[in-house]
């Protein structure tokens, strides 16, 4: 069976507090299997990046506010007892290791081991400066992230010496609930982030992008994969309405939904996972509480 993620209500001005809640408490009820969070920090009037890596193209205006990632995961990890709560994805360049694996670890614990750690390298050049990060360097950092989290995350004492970082010999607790971590997914699409989520991570999450390009490339990485890692699953990430108007993204009902959740099951996709943030007709707390039920029927083509 493919489970069915749901992406949190994040995005724009009209999320509330009782909105948040009585979507997770409704995804839990109907039974959807994940509940998702992205990353992002601010909207610059004058971007240097373009969206998505895509030169000359405008940051989508849902962008304007945005709830933070971690803090709206801690929420739905209370509020919910059996969907998977992941990231999807935290941008590596914007953290340090040893605040981030006590925060992640401190998330896992209170959801009762259903985290997914999601990771990429970003694309806001803006983003990164307010870090105090060269964008030249996240693939190094991304790789030296998930080192010294693995070391914070394994046995004390803890010492780590990096390119970036350096962790003094100390215990750096709590350690996740699952052992010996939790599963990490990747969500880049770039040769060297295909080796990468080849090489070192569990799951594959690409922002966007047809099922049969999604699974050629699957497929590649699964030929790439080291013989002692186990087999690479492929969430594939699908929008009620896309967040740019770009070729192949459409605005989707839920019937069209359906039969891509299907085709998805029968494709041996381990999740599909919908965002509804760029949707303009969810634009009240209400209406955001209504998106479960709403995509409800989603629920059967999975199965």
């Amino acid at each position: 069976m493919t489970a069915v993620g749901l992406c949190l209500p994040q995005l724009g001005g009209h999320v509330t507090r009782d909105a948040l809640r009585a979507f997770v408490e409704s995804a839990e009820e109907l039974g959807f299997g994940g509940l998702w969070a992205q990353e992002h920090m601010f909207y610059p009037h004058e971007p240097v990046s373009g969206y998505a890596a895509r030169p000359g193209l405008a940051v989508p205006e849902a962008y304007r506010t945005t709830l933070s990632t971690l803090e709206t995961l801690s929420a739905a990890a209370a509020w919910s007892t059996a969907p998977e709560i992941g990231t999807s994805v935290l941008v590596a360049g914007y953290h340090r290791p040893v605040q981030l694996a006590q925060r992640l670890a401190t998330l896992d614990v209170i959801s009762g081991g259903r985290l997914v750690v999601g990771f990429s390298v970003g694309w806001s050049d803006d983003e990164h400066r307010q870090a105090e990060v060269d964008p030249r360097t996240r693939g190094r950092r991304l790789d030296e992230m998930l080192d010294a989290l693995e070391a914070c995350w394994g046995p004390d004492p803890v010492r780590f010496d990096g390119e970036f970082f350096s962790i003094p010999t100390a215990d750096v607790r709590p350690k996740p609930l699952q052992r010996p971590r939790p599963r990490l997914l990747s969500g880049m699409r770039s040769e060297a982030g295909l080796r990468r989520t080849a090489e070192r991570f569990d799951i594959w999450n690409p922002a966007s992008g047809a099922l049969e390009d999604i699974l050629a490339t699957a497929a590649q990485l699964r030929e790439r994969r080291p013989a002692d890692r186990p087999p690479l699953e492929v969430y594939w990430r699908v929008y009620t309405v896309p967040p740019v108007p770009v070729r192949g993204l459409k605005a989707l009902s839920v019937d069209e939904l359906a039969a891509d959740v299907a085709r998805a099951h029968e494709a041996g996709i381990a999740q599909v996972i919908v965002d509804a943030n760029f949707d303009a007709t969810v634009s009240s707390p209400e209406a955001w509480a209504d998106v479960p039920k709403r995509l409800a029927p989603l629920l059967a083509a999975a199965r």
